[in-house]
């Protein structure tokens, strides 16, 4: 009964910015962590950032610290994540993940969305 639902993805130039949104439903949060994740064409999945639902905990994945801000907004049951100064290797797919913060495996996953940035 858990769903995730990205939205917000686009073509955007080198420089630009661009805001992700995860709607989430089915169950409540508070003990879970929620993450976005980016998958590239010909390379593995890879981290980008995640939140602690009850306290707002953020940790970043290197290539993106002080580029990008995860954020939750408890009324509306929703992550998000703020992309700034984008660069060309951001482009992927990105995915929005919840797990229990006692484990270290995503268990659900939303459908992703496209982010492509021009040079």
């Amino acid at each position: 009964q858990v769903q995730l639902v990205e939205s917000g993805g686009g073509l955007v130039q080198a420089g630009g910015s661009l805001r992700l949104s995860c709607a989430t439903s089915g169950r409540t949060f508070s003990s879970y962590n929620l993450g976005w994740f980016r998958q590239a064409p010909g390379k593995e999945r890879e981290f980008v950032a995640a939140i602690t639902w009850s306290g707002g905990s953020t940790s970043y994945a290197d290539s993106v610290k002080g580029r990008f801000t995860i954020s939750r907004d408890n009324a509306k049951n929703t992550v998000y994540l703020q992309m700034n100064s984008l660069k060309p290797e951001d482009t992927a797919v990105y995915y929005c993940a919840t797990r229990h913060r006692s484990v270290s495996t995503y268990d659900y996953w939303g459908q992703g969305t496209q982010v492509a940035v021009s040079s």
